[in-house]
């Protein structure tokens, strides 16, 4: 392939698309994730006009909770909704990084010119979470259906106990070490010495931020009204510091002072989100004006098993400790230089110790005033896939809103101990 062919392109964030975020068993409980991703990605095909043949080039996206029923998802979603059938689909997971690895995907394909444009995405619910079968009763059925006789087959049927009709409920747990992404918060939290009142101050101003972005009408054309709801579930308007106060810890219970609260924790959500993203002269020939661009992404791993865990800088939700700074030094940047920055509130705990560990690793404050200003996690809920894509439509519209040239950062946290990160750009 010659140089000119190999040239990359700036790839332009041109809108987004999500229905609200509802807190799981409520009003999305019987909502597939397959119905909810349709239905955010028919918002933005109806909005940016992307019906017919070839007006996407493709699409990507991923669930982390997922039935068998959606392995195929990001097609089976497609076939589903206003896109043409002719629409290439496919896949993406990284667990709570899935959205923004969808969008990071879908862009290098444009970058490099093998497609215009693409939509990215994800969803997850926490109420249609899939309930396997007992492993026991899944090995005995497995013997049964090996079986070549009659005989053979009831003599395999015959080792059911009523123990084996236990579904295996799904679990909330690292599998490495058995905590939950709550308690391995805790423990950074402890680690660090997060005090409880700044959490529930973070969490009091994410609620109330997402409040004032609805009231001023900033979401109108990014969310998509869906069984009944036009705002998100989880949106507590009249959040206080002295409200959070009064909640009880629920993690880090086996230690003195515990300091996380189902107040300062992000609650399990049912959601969808999607993006638009496409090159510049897509986006030109079809008259419409990029919000940003996604000029640098990197992700990262930490060893939360073997790390340094009990010192608070391995802990499971501290890759972006790691991802920022190497980044940052890519594309020859400080925190300073960004107007906005976005950092997915899995928990308030996590987000202050991300911030205290790029302050120790010399990037420097984060002004508060700069930090997830139309509201974040906390407030919108966290369907696992769906954040990703949530947070690159919602700080591409923040930074189209300024008058000026802005750039803002992105830092999303995920189970296993990963962290996907990323820059937009306005010009």
């Amino acid at each position: 392939m010659s140089p000119q062919k190999m040239s990359v392109r700036r790839v332009a964030v041109v809108g987004g698309a999500r229905i609200p975020f509802a807190r799981s068993d409520g009003p999305y409980a019987t909502a597939s994730n397959q119905q909810m991703l349709t239905a955010a990605l028919d918002g933005l095909v109806e909005r940016y006009g992307l019906q017919g043949p070839g007006a996407v080039g493709e699409f990507v996206a991923g669930a982390v909770l997922k039935h068998a029923r959606d392995f195929n998802l990001a097609r089976e979603t497609v076939l589903g909704s206003g896109l043409h059938p002719s629409t290439p689909a496919y896949d993406i997971q990284q667990a709570c990084g899935t959205g923004l690895q969808a969008v990071i995907a879908a862009a290098n394909k444009i970058a490099l010119g093998q497609t215009d444009s693409a939509v990215a995405g994800g969803a997850d619910t926490a109420s249609d979470a899939p309930l396997g079968v007992n492993d026991s009763l899944r090995r005995i059925l497995l013997e049964v259906r090996r079986a070549k006789s009659p005989g053979a087959r009831l003599k395999a049927l015959a080792k059911v106990r009523p123990g084996h009709l236990v579904p295996d409920i799904p679990r909330n747990a690292e599998p490495r070490t058995g905590l939950s992404m709550g308690e391995h918060a805790a423990v950074t939290a402890r680690a660090q010495g997060i005090p409880r009142a700044a959490q529930d101050e973070l969490a009091a101003t994410s609620h109330q931020r997402l409040a004032a972005a609805y009231e001023r009408g900033f979401f109108q054309d990014l969310v998509v009204p869906f069984r009944g709801l036009a705002r998100d579930q989880n949106l507590r308007p009249g959040s206080t510091v002295e409200k959070l106060a009064s909640l009880k810890p629920v993690f880090g219970l086996g230690h003195p002072d515990p300091t996380m609260t189902a107040g300062n924790s992000t609650p399990l959500t049912d959601g969808a989100a999607t993006v638009l993203l496409a090159s510049e002269e897509w986006a030109r020939a079809r008259g419409l004006e990029p919000l940003a661009y996604l000029t640098a992404y990197e992700t990262a791993a930490v060893d939360f098993v073997g790390g340094d865990v009990v010192g608070g800088e391995d802990g499971l939700l501290m890759a972006p400790a790691y991802a920022v700074p190497r980044m940052l030094e890519r594309a020859g940047l400080g925190l300073d230089d960004f107007d906005l920055v976005e950092i997915h509130e899995a928990f308030a705990s996590q987000v202050l110790a991300t911030l205290a560990a790029w302050e120790k690793r010399g990037l420097g404050t984060v002004d508060r005033a700069r930090l997830n200003v139309a509201g974040s996690s906390l407030a919108t809920g966290h369907p696992f896939a769906a954040t990703g894509a949530r947070i690159v439509a919602t700080l591409a519209k923040l930074l189209a809103a300024r008058d000026a040239p802005a750039r803002g950062l992105i830092s999303v946290c995920a189970a296993g101990g990963q962290g996907v990160t990323a820059i937009l750009e306005r010009a």
